[in-house]
């Protein structure tokens, strides 16, 4: 049920008993007390191993943060996942300047002591420390559940060896310092770690709020991840791995998980049901492979879905027929941080024509529902440093909200109830559409073509109905679907289109107003300082 993962772990149960210091070192965790180990409570440790994504600590919003030197909010998963991989690209762009790492992120300028970088490390070590703690301790009473717990040990491993490369490596509970790990050895790790627990795992079944086990891993899970990992290989290890890439997304398009293609409903159309309050209700779960579970009563963060909708609004803009504004967050709204660059609106509008519209008629004027822009009042651009700092220069993204598609109110005023699919299936569909047509010269085979056209029909985009798309195609409908989901830094290495010498630019791209290349060593961000000083064994990523 939803609310057995919505559950505030105890502190005391979890912490204090289980003797981890949340941050102090990499993975340096105080052995526990085997006298101890009675205080325990496998199914708490079993909870706390899901809501590390989506929870800051113990203790609600406001209280005490499982990572130290941040705030609660900026250590949250989500937060810090869009943040790199967003602030860096050519989708997203930030005011709050003023803030530390804000700058080097929109600018690419960031180093080994960036606190949001650090803060978002120690939270994946923290999610990896918690789960073999649970593996350790009680590994062997639940092979369903171990199985979940070791996927997401090798999720939090993944985001660890895509962000920051070569990391420290355990398994272990252990006051020792872990070694370092190449990237490709972490690589086979997940893979091998992934192929072993799929027999473990649930089947795969699309669910909602209302259903047992909602917001828990399947086997659909382990193939999404698998296929994201293929997708990447050649940048991961050196070897393309395009057929399994295909053969794992295929499972999941195969599978009970399905694109929501659900009717419009009280003016909100299927795209946009996906990311609302009653997303866990309103059918746009079919889709959602794993949420990270939200709710504004008793599952409270500023570091996820809050983040996501009061970041980006201001109080003026709309995204509602009724005039209703702020992503109906009125509590806590209006932080007006997050706002698209130009090049991401350009998707929608490749002739540089946007209309200064509101988020309610952006779409139509775009002829794609994913066009969740507000435009009124706005420029489309930022042409001056000042002007970075400046929220109305800059369309509004309009994408997430608290809003209930069938008009009724949510849990909280303050806090979203929206959850955050981290995987969709419709990220099956682009990586079976890139994977093919890499092995087809380029250019999508039939069956590709089809499933990008299956995005856009859901969207009411115009969808091809001769020809092929090329790679280039490929890369836009990557951002046009995906925009604003923590992704983007992830597909622009993949394309050579991040660091090092390329044709791919955008505004303020190294920290210029008509962009320049940077240093491919950036594609991957510095292991922080502060780990480096208490673990001899690693040797800091080049370029930094």
């Amino acid at each position: 049920m939803k609310q057995y993962i919505k559950k505030i772990v105890p502190a005391a149960a979890l912490l204090l008993t289980m003797g981890v210091t949340s941050c102090v070192g990499d993975l340096d965790v105080t052995p526990i007390d085997p006298n101890l180990q009675t205080e325990i409570d496998a199914n708490n440790l079993f909870n706390k191993c899901y809501s590390d994504l989506g929870l800051a600590g113990n203790s609600g919003p406001d209280g005490d943060c499982d990572i130290d030197g941040l705030d609660g909010g900026t250590t949250g998963f989500v937060r810090q996942m869009f943040n790199s991989n967003e602030l860096t690209t050519d989708e997203a762009i930030c005011n709050w300047v003023s803030d530390e790492g804000i700058p080097e992120f929109n600018f690419n300028n960031y180093g080994a002591s960036h606190p949001m970088l650090r803060g978002f490390y120690y939270r994946l070590y923290f999610g990896v420390t918690i789960c073999n703690q649970y593996i350790n301790n009680f590994g062997k009473i639940d092979k369903q559940k171990t199985a979940e717990v070791r996927f997401l040990r090798a999720l939090n491993y993944y985001f660890l060896m895509d962000a920051y490369g070569n990391v420290p490596f355990t398994t272990e509970i252990s006051a020792s310092a872990a070694p370092q790990y190449t990237r490709k050895q972490v690589y086979d790790f997940i893979e091998k770690e992934l192929l072993e627990i799929e027999p473990d795992l649930a089947d795969a079944k699309a669910k909602t709020s209302a259903d047992a086990n909602y917001g828990r891993v399947d086997k659909a899970a382990v193939w999404i991840l698998l296929s994201r990992l293929y997708l990447n290989a050649e940048v991961y290890t050196g070897t393309p791995q395009w057929a399994k890439a295909a053969e794992y997304a295929k499972k999941v398009i195969d599978s009970p998980y399905q694109l929501y293609t659900g009717a419009t409903t009280n003016g909100w159309t299927a795209y946009q049901q996906l990311f609302m309050g009653n997303n866990g209700e309103n059918g746009s779960s079919v889709e959602a492979i794993l949420p990270v579970l939200q709710d504004g009563k008793t599952t409270a963060s500023y570091g996820t879905t809050v983040f996501l909708i009061n970041g980006c609004f201001d109080a003026d803009a709309t995204v509602k027929r009724d005039g209703a504004k702020a992503g109906n967050l009125y509590e806590n709204a209006n932080w007006a941080g997050n706002r698209a660059r130009k090049e991401l609106v350009a998707k929608f509008f490749p002739n540089n024509n946007a209309p200064a519209v509101s988020g309610i008629d952006m779409p139509a004027e775009a002829g794609d529902d994913r066009a969740l822009f507000d435009g009124l009042d706005r420029t489309v651009s930022q042409n001056t440093s000042t002007e970075i700092s400046q929220f109305k220069k800059g369309f509004a993204v309009v994408k997430f909200t608290n809003f209930y598609s069938d008009n009724s109110s949510a849990h909280d005023l303050k806090f979203a109830d929206t959850d955050f699919f981290l995987f969709r299936a419709a990220e099956a569909y682009l990586t079976y559409a890139e994977a093919t047509a890499r092995q087809n010269g380029g250019n999508t085979t039939a069956e590709g073509t089809a499933y990008i056209n299956k995005l856009r029909a859901r969207a009411h985009a115009q969808q091809r109905t001769s020809g092929s798309f090329s790679l280039n195609d490929i890369l836009d409908e990557w951002s046009r679907e995906f925009y604003f989901e923590g992704r983007r830094r992830i597909d622009l290495v993949r394309f050579n289109a991040f660091g090092g010498n390329n044709n791919y630019n955008w505004s303020w791209k190294g920290g210029e107003l008509n962009g320049r290349n940077f240093s491919a060593t950036r594609n991957i961000f510095a292991i922080p300082t502060s780990d480096l000083t208490v673990n001899t064994n690693l040797v800091q990523n080049p370029g930094y």
